[in-house]
């Protein structure tokens, strides 16, 4: 097993949110500073892992079945001391259910913003196909109670949403005791 700063289970930073809000690019800004405070730390990102594991679907039903997947990839590397930032839309209840249920350290992140927004930039050209896509043709489950909110406006730099981002993370960590002191 490989032991982090604090030789105990890993931290999940589970990053939900539309296509094209900013996940993974915040993902990646805080990415950096979670391994240096928390010890050993990996990006994971739903796009990637599609690709890599060769899952091409993307109708709920697929996507449910996807998240099976990536919770329990979470929940494995978690298990061994490794903090895991996992960015990906993940706009389904059920996953992050099992998440609290199944992984003790677990920080819940939502990036909210408007889909009108996304539309207009469509910077991945996502939103041109409208086939099975979460927020269009099908209905986002957004989270109810996330541990931390980040309002991406696309007035605010990556790099302000980040810090933003990390100093909710070292108090939310703080106040969960995931932290040894």
């Amino acid at each position: 097993m490989i032991k982090n700063k604090f030789n105990q289970k890993g931290i999940l930073f589970w990053i939900t949110g539309l296509s094209g809000s900013g996940k993974t690019s915040i993902a990646k800004k805080i990415l950096p500073l979670i391994r240096k405070k928390y010890g050993p730390t990996i990006h994971l990102d739903g796009d990637a892992l599609r690709n890599i594991l060769n899952l091409n679907g993307y109708s709920l039903e697929e996507r449910l079945s996807n998240s099976v997947i990536f919770t329990k990839i979470a929940r494995h590397l978690t298990n061994q001391g490794i903090n895991v930032v996992f960015s990906l839309v993940g706009l389904m209840n059920s996953p992050r259910a099992w998440n609290r249920k199944n992984i003790r350290k677990y920080v819940e992140i939502f990036i909210r913003s408007d889909l009108k927004k996304i539309i207009n930039k469509d910077i991945k050209k996502i939103y041109k196909n409208k086939k099975n896509i979460v927020g269009v043709s099908i209905k986002p489950q957004f989270p109810k109670n996330p541990d931390i909110i980040i309002d991406n406006t696309f007035d605010k730099s990556l790099t302000f949403l980040g810090e933003e981002l990390i100093s909710k993370i070292f108090k939310v960590v703080a106040r969960k005791k995931y932290e040894i002191k």
